[in-house]
């Protein structure tokens, strides 16, 4: 059967869906939805269908990106617009069945919005909403709106028409269109995808590779993921396209083995390719041809730097080497070798599709396209988007994200996962691009978007995303291996209250010298959490070494807790609920918390009634308090807590 055939029988497939007489139910069962409970409102949605005798077609999806609203159910209805519902559970199940699809109500009450023409009384159109408004889906474009493991959807919504058109192409013409679009590669140096290309198309040889780099390691990073489970034949196509340019025939998927749903996704999609033949030899009669292998990680951070990646490939420990040679003159055994990260090759497949020039028309004149970043931390609506490069970081804040959580104040922003940068509050204008997050001390990375407030200690955030650095070190550099092993001592030594004058410049010298000589990127970028937060929070670590005090009331061994005896009414809450019996005091008598018992574990202070506000958290100069449980009508009638411990 020829593509002509396959594309139009898909079609003709999916028109049929879009008109049927069936209410379609789609629910949005990625891991992010699966983890919010998906499986079990789709066990529901299962039961209230048959118990009522209604025929309805039910879709598992990929995610839209709205994970804080999971899980996600949309219906629609015959010639009605699509209605997305949020924080769905299987007790609303029967309600939304019963309510719309029986008795036409749509429940505005539990819609997020609708898609499709027209409107809904009481329901906003789903992409006008603060949070998908400003974004533009092109990676992710097909998320959320098919069935990942049906390739016919995929083909119907434009699926591999950029590989049919690269095929008519040469390979050198398919390379001129990526660099055309301005694609830079998404993995986090943000190399030129297309002079990548070239590089590995003019490498002599007749053996060349292609890859997927998709141990995506990041702590709070799940792009990757989200695009594999949502669309993997996305991913696919654009490999194939990069294997014709550059002249490979073997491809790998390096997946972690910790996504099994991806894998399982990625399994389907390429048994269906090879069942249509856009895989194997002589694809759509081309003369082209390309197998893909899936190789699972173990999980080990350090195998998202490409040499060492191809280093667990070929069943070496996964350690990177030095280059010269790059991967694109000697690679995978010794080949040249081209790779990419899941979500460069999901931008190849739509700019094939439609054209470099469309491509380069989003972004900035150095950064163009678009950019997926998972908006995780003390956001209120967190998620996976795609936005312009170039947009503001305080519109990703506060628009897309609805801003901090309990309205506190908004403090920083760690961009590119635990080897980026911490931008301060002050900065929420900059550009999101590649150069001004450079400029900044940061970097786009993967896409990791970490938001924090008040509450936070940004010495602690740095000695946290340090560690997770140190213990993913592969260790065969001294730097990388010594170097972040010193540099955490220290900031721990500080978190502990436990620094010494001097501290700040020893280990801003150190961090530079780390970054300076390490030998992959894992080392050289390490130490950036630490000297943006040197750059940005210079008076937090101050505080922490000179006053011994932590302003954010974080670093547990420079804080404690007290009971103000003006403010206490003996009511016992907190001496029942103290873990370690720490306090002491009967009722109606002002209680003490014994300071060498407590554990800072902050349950006094969660369970005082709020009207009272008798516990205190201070970091630094304790307040004057009894030393001794005294009567309350005592406390109140001297009013004075410094007198109030001689009853």
């Amino acid at each position: 059967m020829s593509f002509d055939e396959i594309r139009n029988q898909a079609i003709s497939e999916w028109e049929a869906l879009q008109r049927s007489e069936k209410p379609r139910i789609f629910v949005g069962a990625a891991t992010c939805g699966r983890a919010a409970g998906a499986t079990a409102v789709m066990e529901a949605i299962d039961r209230e269908l048959s118990r009522l005798g209604i025929e309805a077609i039910v879709m598992q999806v990929g995610c839209i990106g709205l994970c804080y609203a999971e899980p996600i159910v949309d219906i629609i209805k015959p010639n009605q617009p699509r209605i997305c519902y949020g924080n769905v559970t299987p007790e609303i199940v029967p309600q939304l069945i019963e309510d719309y699809i029986i008795n036409d109500n749509p429940r505005p009450d539990l819609a997020l919005g609708f898609i499709g023409e027209g409107s809904v009384d009481g329901i906003p159109k789903l992409f006008e909403l603060p949070v998908l408004k400003p974004q533009v889906r092109l990676s992710l474009r097909n998320c959320g709106h098919i069935d990942p493991a049906d390739i016919k959807q995929y083909i119907a919504n434009g699926g591999y028409s950029g590989l049919v058109k690269a095929l008519d192409m040469t390979p050198e013409e398919v390379i001129e269109e990526v660099k055309k679009s301005g694609l830079r590669g998404r993995g986090g140096a943000g190399f030129p995808t297309g002079q990548k290309w070239e590089f590995c198309r003019r490498s002599p040889g007749d053996e060349k590779y292609i890859i997927c780099n998709a141990d995506e390691g990041d702590p709070g990073a799940f792009m990757d993921r989200a695009l594999l489970e949502g669309d993997p034949h996305a991913v696919l196509e654009g490999m194939l396209i990069g294997a014709y340019a550059i002249g490979a025939s073997h491809g790998y998927i390096y997946c972690r083995a910790e996504y099994p749903l991806a894998i399982e996704r990625l399994n389907i999609a390429l048994a269906q390719m090879k069942e249509l033949g856009l895989l194997g030899d002589n694809i759509l009669g081309s003369g082209f041809s390309l197998n893909l292998t899936i190789k699972e990680g173990a999980g080990a951070f350090v195998c998202g730097e490409e040499t060492a990646l191809m280093a667990s490939i070929e069943g070496k420990r996964g350690m990177p080497r030095s280059r010269p040679p790059f991967p694109a003159q000697a690679g995978l055994w010794g080949k040249p070798t081209n790779i990419n990260n899941v979500e460069t090759w999901g931008n190849v497949s739509a700019i094939l599709q439609r054209g470099g020039e469309w491509y380069s028309s989003y972004g900035t004149e150095t950064s163009k396209g678009t950019k997926t970043f998972a908006l995780a931390g003390k956001i209120v609506r967190t998620g996976l988007i795609e936005v312009p490069m170039g947009i503001p970081l305080g519109d990703i804040i506060y628009e897309i994200g609805g801003g901090i959580v309990g309205n506190k104040l908004y403090k920083a922003t760690l961009t590119g996962g635990p080897s980026g940068g911490c931008l301060p509050a002050s900065l929420s204008t900059i550009p999101v691009d590649y150069e001004n997050l450079a400029q900044a001390g940061s970097i786009v990375g993967s896409g990791g978007m970490l938001v924090v407030d008040e509450d936070t200690c940004m010495v602690d955030m740095a000695r946290f995303f340090l560690s997770f650095c140190q213990n993913e070190s592969c260790g065969k550099c001294v730097p990388c291996r010594v170097g972040t092993r010193k540099m955490l001592d220290m900031l721990e030594s500080i978190c502990q209250g436990e620094g010494q004058p001097g501290d700040i410049e020893r280990l801003e010298q150190l961090a530079r010298l780390v970054k300076s000589t390490s030998l992959c990127g894992l080392g050289q970028t390490a130490p950036n959490p630490v000297l943006t937060t040197l750059r940005y929070f210079r008076e937090e670590y101050e505080a922490h070494i000179n006053e011994k005090r932590c302003p954010a009331l974080a670093c547990s061994q420079l804080i404690s807790y007290y009971i103000l005896p003006d403010k206490c009414e003996g009511c016992l809450i907190c001496l029942r609920n103290c873990p370690v019996n720490a306090i002491v005091g009967d009722k109606r008598m002002v209680h003490v918390i014994d300071q060498d018992k407590c554990t800072k574990c902050n349950i006094c202070l969660s369970v005082c009634p709020k009207r009272f506000g008798a516990v205190v958290k201070v970091s630094g100069e304790a307040p004057e308090v009894p030393r001794q449980p005294i009567p309350v009508a005592v406390s109140k009638a001297k009013g004075n807590a410094g007198d109030s411990d001689k009853p």
